[in-house]
Protein backbone atom coordinates (compact mmCIF):
# COMPACT_ATOMS: atom_id res chain seq x y z
CA UNK A 1 0.00 0.00 0.00
CA UNK A 2 1.66 3.43 -0.99
CA UNK A 3 1.57 6.42 1.94
CA UNK A 4 -1.17 8.32 0.09
CA UNK A 5 -3.54 5.70 0.47
CA UNK A 6 -2.56 4.73 3.95
CA UNK A 7 -3.08 8.29 4.80
CA UNK A 8 -6.60 8.22 3.44
CA UNK A 9 -7.86 5.22 4.82
CA UNK A 10 -6.54 6.54 8.37
CA UNK A 11 -8.40 9.78 7.51
CA UNK A 12 -11.43 7.84 6.68
CA UNK A 13 -11.15 5.33 9.68
CA UNK A 14 -10.74 8.93 11.83
CA UNK A 15 -13.65 10.19 10.44
CA UNK A 16 -16.06 7.79 10.95
CA UNK A 17 -14.76 7.86 14.61
CA UNK A 18 -15.77 11.13 15.34
CA UNK A 19 -19.26 10.36 13.50
CA UNK A 20 -19.89 7.11 15.53
CA UNK A 21 -19.12 9.64 19.09
CA UNK A 22 -21.19 12.15 17.47
CA UNK A 23 -23.89 9.47 17.18
CA UNK A 24 -23.49 8.32 20.32
CA UNK A 25 -23.96 11.36 23.02
CA UNK A 26 -25.24 8.81 25.71
CA UNK A 27 -21.48 7.68 25.95
CA UNK A 28 -20.36 10.12 28.42
CA UNK A 29 -16.47 11.01 27.78
CA UNK A 30 -15.56 10.38 31.56
CA UNK A 31 -17.11 6.67 30.85
CA UNK A 32 -14.94 6.41 28.06
CA UNK A 33 -12.04 7.41 30.08
CA UNK A 34 -12.20 4.90 32.71
CA UNK A 35 -13.09 2.60 30.27
CA UNK A 36 -10.61 3.39 27.00
CA UNK A 37 -8.35 5.70 29.02
CA UNK A 38 -9.26 8.39 26.39
CA UNK A 39 -12.34 10.54 25.26
CA UNK A 40 -13.69 12.86 23.00
CA UNK A 41 -11.26 15.96 24.27
CA UNK A 42 -8.51 13.81 23.67
CA UNK A 43 -9.16 13.11 20.11
CA UNK A 44 -9.43 16.98 19.29
CA UNK A 45 -6.35 17.72 21.52
CA UNK A 46 -4.70 15.19 19.17
CA UNK A 47 -6.52 16.74 16.56
CA UNK A 48 -4.98 20.19 17.73
CA UNK A 49 -1.59 18.82 18.14
CA UNK A 50 -1.27 17.66 14.71
CA UNK A 51 -2.30 20.94 13.27
CA UNK A 52 -0.15 22.41 15.64
CA UNK A 53 3.40 20.34 14.47
CA UNK A 54 2.68 21.53 11.14
CA UNK A 55 2.55 25.07 11.90
CA UNK A 56 -1.38 25.65 11.58
CA UNK A 57 -2.27 28.03 14.91
CA UNK A 58 -5.30 25.87 16.11
CA UNK A 59 -6.67 26.99 19.86
CA UNK A 60 -8.00 24.09 22.13
CA UNK A 61 -11.52 25.38 21.48
CA UNK A 62 -11.23 25.58 17.72
CA UNK A 63 -10.26 22.02 17.86
CA UNK A 64 -13.06 21.10 20.22
CA UNK A 65 -15.26 22.89 17.60
CA UNK A 66 -14.05 20.51 14.82
CA UNK A 67 -14.32 17.55 16.28
CA UNK A 68 -17.50 18.15 18.39
CA UNK A 69 -19.10 19.97 15.20
CA UNK A 70 -20.60 22.77 17.48
CA UNK A 71 -18.70 24.83 20.35
CA UNK A 72 -17.84 22.49 23.27
CA UNK A 73 -20.21 24.66 25.44
CA UNK A 74 -22.86 24.09 23.56
CA UNK A 75 -22.64 20.62 23.47
CA UNK A 76 -21.86 19.94 26.64
CA UNK A 77 -25.16 21.78 27.13
CA UNK A 78 -26.88 19.02 24.72
CA UNK A 79 -25.32 15.73 26.02
CA UNK A 80 -23.48 15.73 28.84
CA UNK A 81 -24.86 14.94 32.37
CA UNK A 82 -23.48 15.25 35.98
CA UNK A 83 -20.81 12.78 36.62
CA UNK A 84 -22.08 10.53 39.18
CA UNK A 85 -19.94 9.55 42.31
CA UNK A 86 -19.01 5.74 41.25
CA UNK A 87 -17.94 7.46 37.70
CA UNK A 88 -15.78 10.12 39.68
CA UNK A 89 -13.89 7.55 41.78
CA UNK A 90 -13.59 5.35 38.91
CA UNK A 91 -11.87 8.21 37.21
CA UNK A 92 -10.03 9.21 40.42
CA UNK A 93 -8.97 5.66 40.80
CA UNK A 94 -7.02 5.26 36.86
CA UNK A 95 -6.32 8.91 36.20
CA UNK A 96 -5.72 10.66 39.88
Amino acid sequence: MDDQTRIELEAAAFRRLRDHLAERTDVQNIDMMNLAGFCRNCLSRWYQEAANERGIEMTKEEAREAFYGMPYDEWRAKHQTEASAEQQAAFSKTHG
